[in-house]
């Protein structure tokens, strides 16, 4: 699509804040008015908007699509959208762990098993480990823990939780993220260590390490929602 406006403009509505091009308001796919609780928010996706060149590219505006979701789609179903994201506690990335090498072995539990006992100190939530792939069922108590965890947060940041819990497999370390407990430099490391230690023996594969790094750009964006949301 063209790029056809020339001014960018965030104003405080009833709705929140929301956006304005050359006096008309922005609006989501769906044609819901597009209005965001936050300022600091409201005024990032401005800069994607003023970013624009003569094209207008989507897939730049990554704060713009994380507002259109919880917009269009969150909103709508949010009770759906906690119950999926909590359901990955029960077949959390952390769980499921190397038998050997005794290498990897060791790299998972210092990479992985600290972030089980946040869980667990944080939402008294302590779940097990299995070696292999195999499923382990988890304690119901901690699993309504962690779907009380999630609940707790609202639309927006629900949008953001749900590009942090997919891409990651994990919902133990994107809890951590929203905590600010984790950064996301240690997060990425903690989801792709298995990926890692493979390329460290076999060599890296530039597909997949491109598809890495743009996943790896979804969550620090969907981390910048997320505190972009909360700064108010």
């Amino acid at each position: 699509m063209k790029r056809f406006y020339k001014d960018v403009t965030v104003v405080a509505a009833a709705n929140g804040m929301t956006i304005e091009l050359d006096g008309r308001p922005v609006r989501t796919p769906k044609k819901a008015v597009f209005a965001v609780p936050a300022v600091a928010l409201a005024e990032a996706i401005a800069g994607e908007w003023r970013r624009q060149d003569e094209d207008i590219e989507p897939e730049s505006m990554p704060l713009s699509r994380l507002a259109n979701t919880a917009i269009d789609l969150v909103a709508g179903q949010r009770g759906a959208v906690v119950d999926n994201l909590a359901g990955y506690g029960g077949t959390d990335l952390l769980c499921y762990r190397a038998g050997e090498p005794e290498d990897l072995v060791q790299r998972q539990e210092q990479l992985w098993s600290p972030w089980l006992d946040w869980a667990d100190t944080e939402h008294g939530a302590r779940l097990v480990t299995t070696d292999g792939i195999g499923h382990i069922a988890q304690d119901e108590a901690a699993l309504a823990s962690l779907h009380r965890a999630v609940d707790s947060h609202d639309v927006m940041e629900l949008a953001a939780m749900n590009d942090l819990v997919t891409i990651a497999g994990s919902l133990v370390l994107a809890l951590a993220v929203s905590a600010g407990a984790l950064d996301v430099a240690m997060a990425w490391a903690a989801v792709r260590l298995d990926n890692d230690y493979q390329a460290e023996r076999w060599g890296l594969d530039a597909e997949a390490e491109a598809h890495a790094a743009r996943l790896r750009g979804e969550i620090e964006f969907a981390a910048r929602f997320m505190e972009l949301h909360r700064a108010g």
